[in-house]
């Protein structure tokens, strides 16, 4: 079997090998090490790779379980793993100065799940600090750049892990959402992203940035390894307060064996997601969509002007909670350690975050921080959470009427590293068609629906809340019809 065989194989086919034949594993690991060996000095995907020799030893031990009859469902299977999710013994820096050095005592519960399952974490993907961006540029490692054109960004926050699955450093990867940051990096990659419902996955693990919009949740090749993953990190935690105690055991197979039929399914088209989208997105996701009609769709546009303050209603909750989530890497609880003795604590707070955090985590806190002080708090933070209700109403009554909200994950395409960077405005706007989702709760998937200039323009879909069955059943149909799966970058 060629490197490129074994290394672009779906995840649930490569399971069904490995269950069948333990030793491929071995086989699979080496080429994956070579493939990261070959890209990764051009790309930059991971902070911290483990080593080859641990990552041996891991495959070994799944190997054991396998001979010894062990029912695991993702037995030997390689994920990269978001830099901002805990991993026991491997260093976990939110791509930030201020937790360089930092190794976690305990594993998130999505890694603890994983492993249990067989699954082997190869590495920890660069990001934007924090998650505090849509580029991946934010990172105190240097950008990630996208495999499809290496001058170009692959969107954020969750880029390195992207990156990785796109160019198979790893089969399948873990990434988290706040307002976009897995749909993003999969549109402008090529592959497939899933914002679960808010509370369908545990959060235990994942460090902070804005509590009330984050999810973690899958990047894969393909709609049914995006759903085999989501299945296994999915479901009641004890120690997250804010799962809803959903099993979604047999996800997989419902998604595998469905046969969804596009013939009389309702799409609703948001007018204000589409206004202002550039000319060639938006001319390959109506090709997307005019192939969808001739399956039987049935496409409607709606107008919801409350859609225009998404995303300041947005940047405010998300500040606020950044600031808040913070305050703690103060360089004695948490972060860079320097020396205090005869030091106010004012002066090592001072020196501890302005050495530790980069400018756009600062912005940030400093804009969270103002939004909740005295005299503004009702002006600003209390005004956002109230039209974010009104928008979450909103969008229930469009998904009571339709079966799926589309529109274009992105309204531009990938550009290059650097563009954008010195304009927050900018940055912040491009984040307009995907916050919506984290606002009012709801699942949303990116899949890819054609090419524009050679790169690769997602498709986002958005359901009701806990309908991620249907949503991926149909995700998994309109994969098969629009026929982008399984993409191999021309640009590495």
């Amino acid at each position: 079997m060629s490197m490129f065989n074994i290394l672009y194989k779906p995840a649930y086919e490569l399971v069904e090998e490995f269950k069948e034949n333990p030793d491929l594993m071995l086989d699979y690991v080496a080429k994956t090490y070579e493939r990261i060996k070959e890209v990764e000095p051009k790309l930059n995907a991971f902070i911290t790779l483990r080593s080859y020799d641990d990552v041996v030893k891991d495959v070994e031990k799944v190997m054991s379980r396998l001979k010894r009859g062990e029912r695991v469902r993702l037995p030997g299977i390689l994920v990269a793993v978001k830099d901002n999710i805990s991993t026991r013994g491997l260093r976990t820096t939110c791509a930030s100065r201020i937790l360089h050095d930092y190794i976690p005592p305990y594993n998130a519960t999505v890694i603890e799940r994983l492993i249990k399952e067989g699954a082997i974490v190869v590495g920890k993907t660069n990001m934007d600090e924090f998650a505090m961006g849509s580029t991946t540029e934010n990172s105190a490692f240097g950008p990630t750049r996208n495999p499809w054109n290496t001058e170009l960004v692959p969107g954020g926050s969750s880029g390195g892990s992207a990156v990785a699955v796109s160019t198979a450093e790893s089969t399948i990867a873990l990434g988290s959402d706040t307002g976009g940051s897995i749909r993003c990096p999969a549109s402008f990659t090529g592959t497939v992203g899933i914002k679960p419902t808010y509370g369908l996955v545990s959060r235990y693990g994942l460090v902070a940035y804005a509590n009330s919009l984050e999810q973690i949740g899958p990047i894969a090749r393909n709609v049914l390894d995006a759903a085999l993953l989501l299945e296994i990190i999915g479901g009641d935690d004890p120690r997250d307060s804010t799962t809803l105690g959903i099993s979604l055991d047999g996800l997989f197979n419902e998604v595998m064996d469905s046969e969804y039929s596009l013939e009389g399914v309702k799409l609703a088209i948001i007018k204000e997601m589409v206004y202002g989208a550039d000319e060639e997105v938006l001319k390959v996701f109506y090709e997307a969509v005019n192939k969808l009609i001739s399956e039987g769709c049935v496409v409607n546009e709606v107008s919801l002007p409350i859609v225009k303050y998404s995303l300041p209603a947005y940047y405010i909750i998300a500040m606020a909670e950044a600031s808040s989530n913070l305050a703690r890497f103060d360089g004695l609880r948490y972060g860079l350690h320097i020396p205090v003795s005869g030091r106010s604590w004012y002066d090592v707070y001072m020196e501890v975050r302005t050495k530790g955090f980069g400018i756009e985590v600062k912005r940030r806190v400093l804009l969270g921080s103002f939004v909740l002080s005295a005299g503004y708090n009702e002006q600003f933070y209390l005004k956002a959470l109230r039209v974010r209700r009104l928008i979450r109403d909103s969008l229930m009554k469009v998904l009571k009427e339709f079966d799926f909200i589309i529109s274009p994950t992105m309204p531009v395409l990938p550009f290059k590293i650097g563009e954008r960077i010195e304009d927050p405005l900018k940055l912040y706007v491009i984040d307009v068609e995907t916050v919506l989702a984290n606002l009012a709760g709801i699942p949303a998937v990116s899949i890819t629906c054609g090419f524009s200039n050679d790169l690769p323009v997602g498709l986002q879909i958005m359901s009701p809340p806990l309908t991620e069955p249907k949503l991926l059943s149909f995700s998994k149909s309109l994969e098969e019809v629009l026929g982008f799966r399984d993409l191999v970058p021309k640009g590495v």
